[in-house]
């Protein structure tokens, strides 16, 4: 039987199969990282190579350059002696203190994306049980973190997640990593890995709002590799979904990487049973099935998230991400699913759902289902109502800094250049100008 080779081998063998050395790779880590060409010494590339050292952190930028298969990474983590064993928790905490510091914007790929998928360490939590040291933690501090997400997250609901993302990565670089280096049992340990994992999330949706799509797209990773390790499929298949949903955003180059991410979501979730979750999962499938042009299992999709959602209309949302799920939501999503295959006149019908009928009181929700319900009235050829619509829009988003809205304020004052004779518009289009984004990311 062939012996795994480590993680060092494979490096090796895919850097000088590129022609690179040691300097070269590490020269193309420190860009895809986002410090630069200087970022990484040679010497630390060489120490992972030999089996000195374990990548970390670096892993995931050294699988999205050298471009490794998942499955083989996957392989040579369960490979290596118990003590050289990767760390999520270490990976994590150097990305937020990275986030600290960073000035710059990452990009987003979709290898990156689809390597997060072979990344966990289902062991990671027995190997820090009762460890040496450290802070004793018990469900206290859990609480502690699942009321700071709450907060952060109600704000960034409301204001968008350009608000107080700092201060969120620094309550997870400054005091959750004292409980993740504490001492606990393995149940508080997973409940501690799953709440760290909310709080990642939290964090990729927060820097993904902001418009930091590469930053995102790491915490999102993170999210996923800490809920499997927790062993929660429903934060692993609502991280996956993070992941399949900003490729969705980021346009049909990534509807590949969105379709794979959004089945493996939908995998992931097979062992839940409340309806809203499965409508959650379901619904991005559908989405991703219709950027991709595959009508028959957007259809299909979305009609398996309708059924489930239908099942508890009025319940009121529970603790997790998915139970938030609502049927309003549901309506909005379903909206946008319709007007991307073609079918403006049901999009217009589940939009006004949305608003009217279940009443979306966020703001950043709020004036981002008035954007979309715009911009399909103006497809539709109803000028006016478009106008009237974008109005509210404006109304709504004033003060709320999410890149979704300044995405959202564009696309409305492109569209309407060709009526720009007009007062009204004209008015709308000035009204619009300080919302409009200041750089591509």
């Amino acid at each position: 039987m062939a012996r795994t080779p480590t993680i060092g081998e494979l490096m090796r063998e895919a850097y000088q199969a590129r022609g690179w050395g040691p300097a070269k790779l590490a020269r193309e880590l420190g860009i895809a990282e986002g410090r630069g060409p200087d970022g990484l010494d040679r010497q630390s590339v060489r120490r992972w190579v030999v089996g000195k050292r374990v990548p970390t952190y670096w892993l995931p930028y050294i699988v999205q350059v050298l471009e490794l298969d998942a499955d083989l990474v996957q392989a040579a983590q369960s490979s290596e002696p118990e003590s050289a064993a990767l760390d999520t928790v270490a990976s994590v905490i150097e990305l937020g203190r990275s986030d600290v510091l960073r000035r710059n914007f990452l990009a987003a790929s979709s290898t990156y994306a689809l390597s997060a998928l072979g990344l966990p360490d289902p062991e990671a939590v027995r190997r820090r049980v009762n460890r040496a040291g450290g802070v004793r933690v018990g469900k206290g501090e859990v609480a502690a973190v699942r009321q700071m997400i709450k907060a952060f997250g109600d704000t960034a609901a409301e204001v968008g997640g350009g608000h107080a993302r700092h201060l969120a990565v620094r309550y997870l670089t400054e005091d959750v990593e004292r409980w993740l280096n504490g001492h606990y049992t393995e149940a508080t340990g997973r409940d501690l890995f799953a709440a760290t994992s909310e709080l990642v999330h939290l964090c990729g949706w927060m820097a993904q709002d902001e418009g930091n799509q590469g930053m995102a797209q790491h915490y999102y990773a993170h999210a996923y590799a800490l809920a499997s390790e927790a062993g929660d499929p429903e934060l692993s298949a609502t991280a996956l979904r993070g992941l399949a949903v900003q490729a969705i955003d980021l346009g049909p180059k990534f509807a590949a990487a969105a379709l794979r991410l959004s089945e493996r979501c939908v995998e992931e979730a097979k062992p839940l049973d409340d309806p809203r979750a499965v409508s959650y999962y379901q619904t991005t499938l559908a989405d991703a099935a219709a950027l991709d042009g595959d009508r028959r299992l957007a259809t299909q999709a979305l009609k398996a998230s309708e059924t489930a959602i239908e099942k508890t209309p009025d319940a009121p949302p529970g603790a997790s991400w998915a139970s938030h799920f609502s049927i309003g939501r549901w309506a909005h999503h379903s909206g946008m699913i319709l007007a991307r295959l073609g079918d403006l006149d049901g999009a217009t019908q589940h939009l006004h759902q949305a608003l009217e009928i279940h009443g979306l009181d966020r703001r950043r929700s709020r004036a981002i289902v008035l954007a979309d319900l715009g911009r399909v009235h103006l497809q539709q050829g109803d000028l006016d109502t478009a106008l009237a619509t974008w109005t509210a829009f404006l109304d709504c988003a004033d003060g709320v800094r999410s890149v979704k809205i300044a995405e959202a304020a564009n696309d409305m004052h492109v569209r309407l250049d060709r009526y720009e004779d007009l007062p009204e518009v004209e008015e709308l289009r000035q009204r619009a100008a300080p919302l409009l984004p200041t750089q591509v990311v």
